[in-house]
């Protein structure tokens, strides 16, 4: 299995194509769709840069994976589909994060929050047939109620449950996100792999300045992880991370992101003037 990782700097996420080299079957996952929120501008740069690849090594893509409804960028899994005729698919609980911004963001009365705007909706522990790729689900909420790992031979991709040893693990502070649910998570999902499974991580915020990095181990991480460790108690976590989401600002790009992921990557439908247009919630002022 060879697994390409592209990096948007913008955005700091990784986005990876993976695939079996005798078949030339591959899945993408966590795709990205450039967007500039001052001018409400959509690009498709970071997707054309995936399917440069796929067309480079001849490969056809079998499925699009996302690994929860992210909070930072826009999923580009409906460019690539168009493109490619792959199939989209993310945790079924994705459906409770749609229940809980249908009301956030006042949408429509006819938004589904069943999921149905994905082609597949995975359980813990199923497994996914990419053509000659097998691909088995692992749930690790926490993050989010329905982030979703991949496990793929001997590599893991863990979306935002768990980063690079020097940075740590995704925040809890977001809507029915849990401090408590990842440390489960990761404890129970991730770290119960064997020690040598490569780890393939959402996001690289290059602490310190250092170079990009994105793949480490099972067991670097459950010895090395700043703020996770194998050792760490339940209760240092949960304290430890609940403190540090209190501090942290929102996302950039977090109300156009999630409207348009929890819709699986598509955009709002136009208004009458042919125009389409992504709500912002708006906080009074404190008394």
């Amino acid at each position: 299995m060879i697994v390409r990782a592209l990096y948007d700097a913008r955005t700091y996420t990784l986005t990876y194509v993976v695939w079996d080299p005798a078949t030339r079957d591959a899945v993408v996952i966590d795709p990205v769709l450039d967007f500039d929120p001052a001018s409400g501008r959509i690009w498709e740069e970071s997707v054309d840069a995936v399917t440069a690849l796929l067309q480079a090594e001849c490969l056809t893509l079998r499925f699009i994976l996302e690994t929860h409804a992210h909070a930072d960028h826009l999923s580009g899994s409906q460019a690539l589909k168009r493109r490619h005729g792959a199939d989209v698919a993310i945790g079924a609980r994705i459906q409770e994060v749609q229940r809980v911004f249908k009301g956030v963001f006042d949408l429509a009365e006819s938004f589904p929050t069943d999921g149905s705007q994905f082609d597949h909706l995975l359980s813990d522990g199923e497994r996914l047939q990419a053509g000659s790729i097998t691909v088995r689900a692992i749930s690790t909420p926490g993050h989010t109620p329905a982030c979703m790992s991949y496990l793929i031979d001997d590599a893991v991709f863990t979306g935002d449950a768990l980063f690079m040893p020097d940075y740590g693990v995704g925040r809890c502070d977001f809507p029915a996100g849990s401090a408590e649910t990842l440390y489960r998570s990761v404890h129970e999902g991730l770290y119960a792999l064997p020690d040598s499974t490569r780890v393939f991580v959402g996001h690289d915020y290059q602490p310190g300045g250092r170079d990009l990095a994105y793949e480490t181990t099972i067991g670097e991480s459950k010895a090395n992880n700043v703020q996770l460790k194998q050792s760490t108690p339940a209760e240092d976590f949960v304290r430890f991370r609940t403190a540090r989401d209190k501090t942290l600002a929102a996302p950039r790009l977090l109300f156009p992101s999630v409207q348009v992921n929890i819709d699986a990557g598509h955009l709002p439908p136009p208004g009458k003037n042919g125009v389409s247009y992504l709500k912002t919630p708006i906080r009074p002022p404190k008394a």
